[in-house]
């Protein structure tokens, strides 16, 4: 099985200790049953330390401390389990993250995923979306998805890397690939929606409800809301099972795209990192909850 992914993929590694949002804190972290057993026949002083960090109840976790932290995390912000035992122990969420991989025609496809503060950073700076390398074969037999969704993206990546059109140009014509007109919805739906969400910050509902139709006028910030889209249109449309589903989809990520443009003209952000911020929160709060993006999906079926 042939595993692709856009060129900008390789570029990521974890800025670990560096990172201003680390991963391991604030996620319940589920231990797989195969690091679990690695776990168990472990013979390193840390061995016990792991062993009582883990909790049986449901599915094997970590019990997150103080702060809502790894219990391997140091006060450096870096992994004690790396530092004592090394990677090859790390559980498969761990040593995944922000990584994600979806079926396609072809194989699978792999992305990086925008909640993670170094991945948005590649994400938002990186013109090459559009071209996919080959990274690796896998074992297994090609799994057939229900219906091929690159046709659609590299439609929309067509235009939306087409610089003879206007950036609203381009959102106007996607909105039409889904049926959609240009804006998507009113505003009044779009707070009303917002505002029905769980969030695991509960200052972004009052933040992301009070959204209005903004225009962004920096031609450099169109450019990162192009990427944005790109990356959400990828990560989401392959995962539809009929066209309906991907339409559906393709109006979840236009609606992601416009709730960063309006919180960065809210925010009056300019600089990366600060537009970094911006999408890695709408990212942490709609779409890594399945119950938000099926929420804000469904509204487009």
């Amino acid at each position: 099985m042939k595993l692709y992914a856009p060129k900008y993929y390789n570029r990521f590694k974890c800025i670990a200790d560096r990172c201003k949002h680390s991963c391991c804190i604030g996620w319940e972290i589920d231990v797989d049953g195969k690091t679990l057993e690695k776990y168990k026949g472990l013979k390193s002083e840390y061995a016990k330390n792991i062993e009582d960090s883990i909790e049986y109840v449901e599915a094997p976790h970590f019990k997150l401390q103080s702060g809502d932290r790894c219990p391997h995390l140091n006060e450096g912000g870096l992994c004690r389990i790396i530092l004592e035992v090394g990677e090859d122990y790390l559980c498969d969420i761990c040593r995944e993250h922000p990584r994600f991989y979806n079926d396609i025609k072809s194989g699978k496809a792999a992305g990086l995923g925008l909640s993670c503060e170094e991945a948005a950073r590649i994400i938002l700076s990186s013109d090459d979306y559009t071209e996919f390398l080959l990274i690796d074969e896998l074992d297994g037999e090609d799994i057939e998805p229900e219906l091929d969704a690159m046709p659609y993206i590299e439609k929309i990546y067509s235009i939306l890397s087409n610089e003879l059109l206007t950036y609203n140009e381009k959102l106007t014509e996607i909105y039409k690939i889904g049926g959609y007109s240009y804006p998507i919805m009113n505003d009044e739906e779009i707070r009303a929606l917002l505002f029905s969400l769980e969030y695991l910050n509960e200052d972004n509902r009052e933040l992301f409800s009070s959204y209005e139709s903004l225009r962004v006028t920096s031609v450099q910030i169109e450019k990162m809301l192009e990427r944005a889209l790109a990356y959400f249109v990828f990560r989401h449309l392959p995962k539809a099972s009929d066209t309906e589903e991907l339409f559906a989809y393709l109006g979840f990520s236009l609606l992601c795209e416009r709730l960063i443009a309006f919180l960065v003209c809210k925010k009056g952000a300019t600089e990366l990192e600060d537009i970094i911020d911006v999408a890695r929160t709408v990212s942490e709060e709609l779409e890594y909850s399945e119950d938000n993006t099926y929420a804000i999906a469904s509204e487009f079926i």
